[in-house]
């Protein structure tokens, strides 16, 4: 995974070395410069295209962190005919003037699906049986047993779950809640009543499932109609010491109002995403005994990392033998991404 500073490939794969090793195994890699050679060039890995001739790219991989790819820069990249994200969103990388250009874009996103939803059933059993709770009062010395402290323990089998969002983590989830026994309960108005219960799920407004839910599980995109969609009236409505679920984005939840709820003690919640990251040395968030915290690696396992190169590797594969792209963007697509 050479090439720092050289001059650009045909590919050129802008990751950082150390996350590239994350993404691609020495069979993928070698599947790249297979797909640069079938496109009569090199595979270059690259920090930066500062100072790089970019007159011959054809493919650029990109990663968190890649430049915005403006009208500016792509005119540097006359040749330029894909690009393939390593992540899922690709908001913040492509713009119109991508699609104005006829340039292909592919993401990643569907093998990040199922690690962010093994760490959501992960936040759902954590918040039903207590332990976040627990193990804080353990460390902090509370006494053995104290069941006030700890609030009362649930299993999963039979309990309802409220799963906002049939994203493809969404049904992830909603995979493992049937497979173990829970109850979902799931607000999606893109989906039919029939294809929710084809998914194992009961259909439910918005303000019936916050009702009744023991597990609010946020799986919703960032959409304009989805800003702020939990609110401080939305929290009022679920019952005292139900447990929020947030690996999707802040996007969704109004984060000061759910402070106050957890801060109160009233509910409890798992999250992995924050309307400022890094979080904050002295966030509120941080030490709440109530409150499961981790620094938005929902998707960051070994396995997941690798997928996520895989498909890249597959896109760009089948883009330089002329073949449809399985996991292409459209821009209407695109223009409703976070």
């Amino acid at each position: 995974m050479s090439g720092l500073n050289a001059p650009g490939g045909s590919v050129v794969v802008l990751v950082p070395q150390d996350r590239c090793v994350e993404f691609f195994d020495a069979a993928d890699w070698a599947r790249l410069v297979e797909a640069a050679r079938r496109l009569g060039g090199s595979l270059e890995r690259l920090d930066s295209l500062d100072g790089v001739s970019a007159a011959d790219l054809r493919v650029l991989v990109t990663g968190w962190g890649s430049p915005t790819l403006d009208a500016q820069l792509l005119a540097t990249m006359p040749r330029l005919g894909l690009v393939a994200h390593t992540g899922a969103s690709v908001r913040g990388y492509v713009t119109s003037e991508v699609f104005a250009r006829g340039i292909a874009v592919t993401q990643a996103g569907h093998a990040m699906a199922r690690p962010v939803a093994e760490v959501s059933l992960t936040f759902t059993l954590m918040l039903l049986h207590r332990v976040h709770r627990m193990n804080h009062a353990v460390h902090a010395g509370a006494p053995w047993y104290d069941a006030e402290l700890f609030g009362q323990q649930h299993e999963l089998a039979a309990t309802e779950i409220l799963v906002v969002g049939a994203s493809r983590t969404g049904r992830a989830y909603l995979a493992m809640l049937r497979a173990l026994g829970a109850r979902p309960l799931l607000v999606d108005p893109t989906l039919t009543p029939e294809q929710v219960r084809e998914l194992g799920a009961e259909a439910v407004g918005l303000e019936e499932g916050l009702a009744r839910a023991r597990i609010l599980a946020l799986h919703a995109p960032s959409l304009p109609e989805t800003h702020h969609l939990i609110g401080a009236r939305e929290l009022a409505l679920l019952p005292d010491g139900v447990g929020v679920v947030n690996t999707a984005r802040s996007w969704l939840v109004d984060e000061a109002a759910l402070l106050a709820e957890v801060s109160s003690g009233r509910l409890d919640a798992a999250i992995d995403v924050f309307d400022e990251e890094p979080l904050p040395a002295h966030s509120p968030w941080r030490g709440l005994p109530n409150v499961v915290l981790t620094p938005h690696r929902a998707a960051g396992t070994v396995e997941g990392r690798l997928a996520q190169g895989r498909i890249v590797v597959d896109e760009v594969s089948a883009w330089a033998r002329g073949e449809v792209l399985r996991h292409a963007i459209s821009e209407t697509a695109w223009a409703t991404m976070a």
